[in-house]
Order: C-alpha cells, then sequence, then structure tokens
C-alpha cells in the first residue's frame, strides 16, 4: 500500500512539475530581456548617462499633447518585426515609455527580440515628474 501511495505522489508530483514548469519555461523563451524601472529611476538614470534615446511610442496626437523632452516618437503600431530605422545602434540605452506603460512593455519586448541589448522600459507618463515640451 505505500509502495502504491509513493507511486502516485510521484506521478502527481510529475504532472503538476510539468504544467507549472512547461508554461513559465514558454513564457521565458518568449519574453526578451529587458530592464523595467520606474519614471524616478529613469530620470536618475538619464542624468548619469549620456547617448541614450528616449521613445515615445504612443501616437503622435499623444506626443504633440506633451512629451519627455528631447523624445522621439515612434508609435507602437509603427515597430514590427524589422528593427526601426530611426534607432540603428542596438547597444545604446533606449528609454521607453507610452502613457500608463502597457505599450512600452510590448514594443521593450519587441526590440529586444530584434537584438537591442539596452532597453529600459520605464512605465507610462502619468508617472512622469519631470517636465514636459
Amino acid at each position: 500500500m505505500r509502495k502504491l501511495l509513493a507511486v502516485l505522489l510521484l506521478i502527481v508530483m510529475a504532472f503538476t512539475e510539468t504544467a507549472c514548469g512547461g508554461d513559465s519555461v514558454r513564457e521565458r523563451k518568449d519574453q526578451a530581456k529587458y530592464r523595467r524601472i520606474t519614471s524616478d529611476e529613469a530620470q536618475v538614470l538619464m542624468q548619469q548617462e549620456q547617448g541614450y534615446v528616449i521613445l515615445d511610442v504612443r501616437t503622435p496626437e499623444e506626443f504633440a499633447q506633451g512629451h519627455i523632452p528631447h523624445a522621439i516618437n515612434l508609435p507602437e503600431n509603427r515597430i514590427g518585426e524589422d528593427p526601426p530605422k530611426d534607432l540603428p545602434d542596438r547597444d545604446q540605452t533606449i528609454f521607453v515609455y507610452c502613457t500608463k506603460g502597457v505599450r512600452s512593455m510590448n514594443v521593450a519586448n519587441r526590440l529586444a527580440h530584434m537584438g537591442y541589448k539596452n532597453i529600459v522600459e520605464m512605465g507610462g507618463l502619468q508617472d512622469w515628474h519631470g517636465p514636459l515640451e
């Protein structure tokens, strides 16, 4: 009886491990690497670093209503599977933001999959405490 219970326990553990581990492994493979930080942390990094790009992935209309100084506007829907011509250096630090953080996470993931190595997703403009243009 104990042997049967032990075998059943091992089978249940194997199925549980496969079910739980399988999805998380797949998610990790699909999820490319990029950093996620707050807008306050981004402001500190921007003061420390040089040669970075600030990428606003909102629509041109949203961008015109106000954006982080020196940001370039490259809407999310213009970023497909090929590297954007506006971002030729894949080693350059790129700070990505949108309004709330959803589009910026999507774009950060796409850029990382394209081979960009220094993507910093900083959430949304709604959390930005710095100046706007």
